[in-house]
């Protein structure tokens, strides 16, 4: 589908307008990569109201699946939407919307055509629910508005149950306005929007947050915010062309605009501003745009203005104050101070876990835990301090449960993992023959803002995502994707196209790079003795070193052994596998 996604992106930043997309959303391939997407989703396995996860869809044919979503389509009904209720970081509850596997996969069929286009539409410093972006790119914005351009007022807004607020006739308007005009679609999308929640209802206004186009839709609805508030001063048209950027900015500056940069994640943004006189034109022209233009309203208690020299912002856990810095200001970030809280309690809670049963899932389960909370709160120019304050404050609790499951003392000989990432200086415990990674053991790591050029959707932006790649790889996974086998299952053919990419394409006995036409994938451990068409149990091999595993004339596997040039590493390789599937060993 790459083709075709580059070329809808390409086609929205030529402003074209799209009449054909219901084709495109319900063709073979788009519908055989949303369930391979969907396949690999954690949530995959959570039921809807129907009580069906994935996998009951991988007990269907390729055929039967693609049959099925058409079907559905044809008079698209969504089945009700599970409500699910999920503590947010204030201890206030949000809104969980579940739709049923089968509505799950078909939301995915829409995302990924829709994507390409509003992407080619999108603000350049919108980063929530995007490709390739992040929390630590929109912080990393902030700090160089803040650093370079010395701006130190900011505009928080936060606006009052964004998701649940939604307007849906303005957001089918704003699809359209994007160059979606294929009715088809559209009315799916509706539809999509009135999903009947279970116990509640069908919804007036909002897109529930759960549903896989939720975030997409919500990036639309901002994205008109977005271009409002460049327009009035970043993207501001001026009469004459200027040599340079500096140029631009005095002319700007001479005249009554209000300066200002907006950095946005998913409804989380903030307008950075020079003055306070500023920044309150932009409190009131921001919140009459979202209540007279998006029909929403701001929640008075959590909007404000910030000046950073005297107070902090908080933004995506982290905290934003502007310190002194020689004859400059810079910005200075911190863990906020109710997600410290929380970490100390997950902490505490993991480490009872430990006390109670000491395995080697559960300390590998903690250190999963440490380790994403370091990469997460790295960025912080401050974070050593935080962490070691955390870790000071359940040290003596840390102590008292473990001390009689584990050994306290500096690592000896850990092993290459730990090393990448932590020092050796700090002491923690071995627990299960593991050492356990310390909580205070944090080093600040530089934010480094987007690079812009960077899209799944176009040649360029692949280029850097890809070259790591065999030059070959690409058009083989798109011709085995073409072959189909009508008896095989849809997760048969979905986890052999994973495993010969993780295989970069190469046998697994062999090593040789295997065009698709050689690729033959072989049950480890046989379906007539038990096995299944998971992932772990699918091996990619060449088809005549397959054919060498199952065969039992003496003298076709020695006429065979000749022409492939078989070593005798590689044919103890070959016996292991044949001594799985109870076969006589190959001598």
């Amino acid at each position: 589908m790459t083709e075709t996604y580059t070329d809808l992106h390409k086609r929205a930043k030529n402003k074209e307008t799209f009449h054909h997309l219901y084709g495109i959303i319900t063709s073979r391939n788009n519908i055989l990569l949303a369930y391979r997407i969907i396949k690999s989703n954690k949530g995959s396995k959570t039921p809807g109201t129907d009580g069906k996860t994935i996998l009951d869809i991988e007990k269907y044919t390729e055929n039967d699946l693609i049959e099925e979503i058409r079907k559905q389509l044809k008079n698209y009904r969504p089945k009700k939407v599970r409500r699910k209720l999920i503590e947010k970081d204030n201890g206030k509850m949000r809104p969980l919307g579940i739709p049923c596997i089968l509505d799950r996969i078909i939301q995915q069929c829409f995302k990924q055509v829709l994507e390409p286009i509003a992407e080619a539409h999108f603000f350049n410093h919108s980063y929530g629910f995007r490709p390739l972006r992040s929390t630590h790119h929109a912080m990393a914005r902030i700090q160089y508005l803040v650093n370079q351009s010395q701006l130190h007022y900011v505009v928080d807004i936060d606006i009052k149950g964004f998701f649940d607020n939604i307007n849906h006739t303005l957001l089918i308007k704003q699809l359209w306005n994007l160059g979606i005009r294929d009715r088809q679609v559209l009315a799916c999308i509706a539809k999509m929007l009135k999903s009947e929640i279970d116990g509640e209802g069908v919804p007036s206004k909002g897109s529930p947050q759960g549903g896989l186009l939720s975030p997409l839709l919500s990036n639309i609805v901002l994205n008109e915010l977005d271009h409002w508030v460049a327009k009035q001063w970043e993207l501001f048209p001026l009469h004459k062309p200027f040599k340079t950027r500096e140029g631009q900015l005095l002319a700007k500056k001479r005249t009554q605009l209000k300066e200002g940069y907006l950095v946005r994640y998913a409804d989380d943004f903030k307008i950075l501003c020079r003055d306070a006189k500023t920044a309150e034109r932009w409190f009131h022209a921001v919140k009459l745009f979202l209540k007279e233009r998006l029909k929403l309203d701001i929640s008075p208690e959590k909007s404000k203005i910030i000046n950073l020299r005297k107070n902090e912002s908080a933004f995506l856990g982290f905290t934003i104050r502007a310190n002194r810095k020689g004859k400059k200001r810079v910005a200075h970030t911190f863990v906020r101070a109710e997600k410290i809280q929380k970490i100390k309690a997950e902490a505490k809670k993991r480490v009872k876990e430990l006390r109670s049963s000491p395995t080697i899932q559960n300390v590998m389960r903690f250190n999963s835990f440490v380790l994403g909370l370091h990469n997460y709160f790295n960025r912080a120019t401050h974070v050593n301090l935080a962490f070691s304050r955390l870790a000071y404050e359940i040290s003596a609790m840390m102590y008292n449960r473990l001390r009689s499951i584990g050994k306290y003392a500096h690592p000896t000989n850990p092993p290459p993992s730990y090393k990448k990432f932590y020092s050796l200086g700090c002491k923690t415990f071995k627990i299960a023959n593991i050492y356990l990674y310390p909580l205070a053991n944090v080093q600040t790591k530089n934010t480094i803002c987007f690079t812009q050029s960077l899209t799944p959707f176009s040649v360029e932006g692949r280029a850097q995502i890809y070259k790591n790649l065999h030059k070959n790889i690409k058009q083989e996974i798109a011709l085995l994707m073409e072959s189909t086998i009508l008896t095989r299952s849809v997760e048969y053919m979905d986890n052999l196209i994973s495993r010969y990419s993780m295989n970069k394409g190469n046998c697994e006995i062999t090593g040789t790079f295997l065009q698709a036409q050689d690729v033959h994938c072989h049950h480890y451990i046989p379906l007539y003795l038990g096995g299944n068409d998971k992932f772990n149990n699918l091996r990619i091999l060449h088809k005549d070193v397959h054919k060498l595993i199952h065969m039992t004339d003496t003298t076709k596997i020695n006429t065979l052994m000749k022409s492939l040039g078989i070593t005798q590493p590689i044919l103890e390789n070959i016996n292991k596998y044949r001594k799985k599937c109870e076969l006589e060993l190959i001598k």
